[in-house]
């Protein structure tokens, strides 16, 4: 089947589909972008990641291309036009085409890109063994709670983890505390069992996967603490995990090299797996089971 992209109220064959150079998500990074997985044909956590899209849109003063409820009917068609159920789909806004100039353009047409694909998921193994994470410096700008395309700390970060044989990177402020992953909320369980993750600030992206497991935990009955945590307690934790639309709960079992607790995925973090998709509504992509 062709793949096929959306730009500005054309479907285009994927290989087609391009922008203007004066763009301004090209020439300044000055655009936003979600990242939504589709699991069985459902959207998950649609709702909030158009909810999400729509504040940054807001915080760098760009006007929505279309309006959210057209949005979500572009999405649906893009991914039908795909035949992905079991995928990713991308969506984009920059502040569209202007001449070059930092200051913003006076009447801004923005640009809307959007791009579906089919994915493998994590590999079963990740789940089942879990996977190893590495501390970097965050070296990015204060407004991390803008889901901008300005990503290039984050490219950095996530190739050295890499190459450190790590799947992600942790990015660590100067005092010590772990900020988030390079593309993902970052999770400990304490010795005594409390359910520990940064709180939403300027300092991270807010990510949806992680809104919500914060309201199934607390349905959970879990203790739950929204508090900065440092490398040194993340290295005494019994169980640590990360959050993100794409790989919804992913067990870590090392940090820079150290087991953390058994150095086994840890139960609080299965639990919420199991929960964040039963309450999405669809089985697990990557080990199967019911509803």
């Amino acid at each position: 089947m062709p793949r096929y992209a959306y730009v500005n109220g054309r479907y285009l064959p994927h290989a087609d589909a391009a922008v203007h150079i004066e763009d301004r998500g090209f020439q300044f990074a000055d655009g936003v972008y979600e990242v939504i997985a589709i699991v069985d044909g459902t959207f998950t956590d649609e709702e909030g990641h158009i909810t999400r899209l729509g504040r940054s849109l807001a915080e760098l003063r760009i006007p929505w291309p279309v309006k959210p409820g057209t949005l979500r009917i572009l999405m649906r068609e893009l991914a039908a036009k795909n035949g992905v159920r079991n995928g990713l789909l991308y969506v984009q806004v920059t502040r569209g085409v202007a001449p070059r100039d930092f200051r913003f353009p006076a009447d801004p047409a923005p640009t809307l890109v959007m791009t579906c694909r089919r994915t493998k998921w994590q590999p079963r193994a990740a789940l089942e063994k879990g996977v190893a994470v590495v501390t970097l410096p965050d070296i990015r700008w204060l407004r991390r709670d803008i889901k901008s395309v300005a990503l290039l700390a984050q490219v950095l970060g996530k190739q050295a983890a890499s190459e450190r044989g790590a799947f992600e990177g942790w990015m660590v402020d100067p005092d010590g505390t772990v900020t988030e992953g390079t593309s993902s909320n970052a999770w400990i369980v304490t010795g005594d069992g409390v359910l520990v993750t940064r709180p939403a600030s300027n300092l991270i992206l807010n990510g949806i996967t992680r809104q919500t497991l914060l309201r199934l935990a607390a349905a959970m009955q879990m203790r739950v603490e929204e508090r900065t945590f440092t490398v040194e307690e993340a290295y005494r934790a019994r169980e640590a995990f990360v959050s993100s639309a794409s790989a919804f709960v992913i067990p870590v079992v090392r940090i820079d090299g150290r087991p953390v607790g058994e150095g086994v995925p840890g139960p609080l973090g299965r639990r919420l797996r199991e929960a964040y998709l039963a309450d999405a509504g669809v089985a697990d992509p990557v080990l199967g089971g019911g509803r």
